[in-house]
């Protein structure tokens, strides 16, 4: 029962990021470097996990790269991503990528709370191709196409979407603008004849690198195709990050995400809702980056990401 408990209390938080649907695991953060951002992540440039927040960003990826983060849940709920990213030098860059939830095995019982022989399991896959190339002078865009898959007990269901996005260099070098449309699909097929939506999202983000100051700064803006009370109250959802770089190879990361922490926190206690923080080791080969995301009180997410130059 306890273990139950606490898939609804992952799920509630979840369902907080867009109307309710059973596809609202796509907008998982997706590394630890993200993470410690807050989410902050449209507009980074040369990281592959960037992938899942603006196709666009991989543009900026100079080699053939390979990436792999793992997230701790509460329990034994964990999940996780791939993504390999291949250049070919005349027709642009082209990206596979699988992410995956694991919740888990449940028992069976009957309605008396009497326990019953076997068990079952809940999973959410998805899988994508994307593709990025230059449209203009320091402009990028890039298109992800992806199947979501996702299953409970003896219960399945599919969809189709696709990920679009824009990013631009700026000439000083040290800024980022970025847009982006996730999650625009379809179901394929039905949870028990039910129609459910997808959790689409546009994404508005910039960074800046200080000069002087060895600190990336990061802002976005998302959930803006949620439904709100006006247009303004859309900006609300908006995450900070900032990423300063103690040396050559360390590197310190905070994030704040207002969604999170307006629509989680409890009212009478939100605590560090919303916060998060973590670090980045950077090497000749391949990089190590830890993620710590606070969700309420005794919810917190920790990542583990890594990823290497081919």
């Amino acid at each position: 029962m306890k273990k139950v408990i606490i898939i609804v209390f992952l799920l509630m938080n979840l369902s907080a990021y867009a109307e309710n649907t059973p596809f609202n695991f796509l907008r998982n953060i997706a590394s630890a470097r993200a993470a410690g951002l807050g989410g902050s992540f449209a507009s980074v440039a040369d990281d592959p996990s960037a992938v899942f927040y603006n196709p666009a960003t991989l543009s900026t990826i100079e080699s053939n790269n390979f990436s792999f983060s793992f997230t701790k849940h509460l329990l034994d709920v964990n999940s996780g991503n791939l993504v390999y990213i291949h250049d070919f030098d005349r027709i642009g860059r082209l990206a596979g990528s699988v992410s995956f939830t694991s919740y888990g095995s449940f028992d069976y019982y009957d309605s008396d709370g009497n326990k019953l022989p076997g068990s079952f399991s809940a999973n959410d896959l998805m899988f994508g191709v994307s593709y990025t190339n230059t449209l203009d002078t320091n402009l990028f865009y890039g298109v992800t196409l992806k199947f979501a898959y996702l299953s409970l007990e003896k219960a399945s269901t599919s969809a189709m979407a696709v990920d679009a996005g824009l990013m631009y260099l700026l000439p000083d070098g040290r800024s980022n603008l970025a847009f982006s449309i996730l999650h625009a699909g379809s179901q394929l097929s039905t949870l028990e004849g039910r129609k459910e939506s997808m959790p689409l999202d546009v994404r508005i983000g910039a960074n800046h690198r200080l000069r002087g100051l060895p600190l990336l700064a990061n802002i976005n803006f998302h959930h803006l195709a949620d439904k709100s009370k006006n247009f303004i109250s859309k900006f609300r959802n908006f995450s900070l990050g900032g990423e300063i770089y103690l040396g050559r190879y360390l590197q310190l990361r905070v994030g704040y995400n207002n969604h999170i922490r307006s629509k989680i926190a409890s009212t009478f206690d939100k605590g560090m809702t919303g916060f998060s923080g973590g670090l980045g080791i950077v090497l000749e080969d391949f990089n190590i980056d830890y993620g710590f995301s606070q969700y309420g009180n005794g919810a917190n997410l920790h990542r583990l990401s890594v990823s290497t130059h081919l």
